[in-house]
């Protein structure tokens, strides 16, 4: 079996996915690590010393990760499907919050207006905790397909995870 990778690092990952930003696992050591699709292009050109060195710190990483293949690239935003959690966790719910969650993700603005409902609603704790949980299945069935074990550590809190904007 391959290396331990943990849940936590790796849900965090899922989390952060984005248009701009991607997550990789190191099949050998384990190792989580989120890369902006800009350094990536940094990465594929000649090194820049006008960079700051924050940002030459940035792509020498992000080139790590394109020229080993070590690296595993994480599902994406779009493997994701967080419309999809968002639907069960409206039917995770009582009938009248399921019925105003369901009905706040359909239609244009669905995002935006699954945030202000679940906001009336006092329920934001739960959501997060649900993504949370979703994305941790997410992450062990991935682990799996590629060989890697799950290293199970304690979650981050739902107040750290909110702490951090998501």
């Amino acid at each position: 079996m391959g290396a331990e990778v943990s849940i936590a690092d790796m849900v965090d990952a899922l989390d952060a996915a984005s248009n701009e930003m991607s997550g990789y696992v190191n099949r050998l050591t384990g190792e989580v690590r989120t890369v902006m699709h800009q350094e990536l292009l940094f990465a594929e050109e000649e090194a820049d010393p006008d960079m700051p060195k924050w940002q030459q710190d940035a792509v020498a990483s992000a080139r790590e990760v394109l020229q080993s293949k070590d690296w595993l690239e994480l599902p994406s935003k779009l493997d994701i499907h967080e419309w999809d959690i968002m639907d069960r966790f409206g039917g995770s719910l009582p009938r009248q919050q399921q019925t105003e969650v369901r009905e706040a993700i359909r239609g244009s603005g669905a995002f935006r207006n699954f945030k202000r409902t679940i906001r009336r609603l006092g329920i934001e704790d739960a959501w997060f905790t649900f993504k949370r949980q979703e994305l941790g299945a997410l992450a062990r069935r991935w682990l799996e397909e590629h060989g890697l074990q799950p290293a199970e550590a304690a979650q981050p809190s739902v107040e750290l995870a909110k702490a951090r904007g998501r």
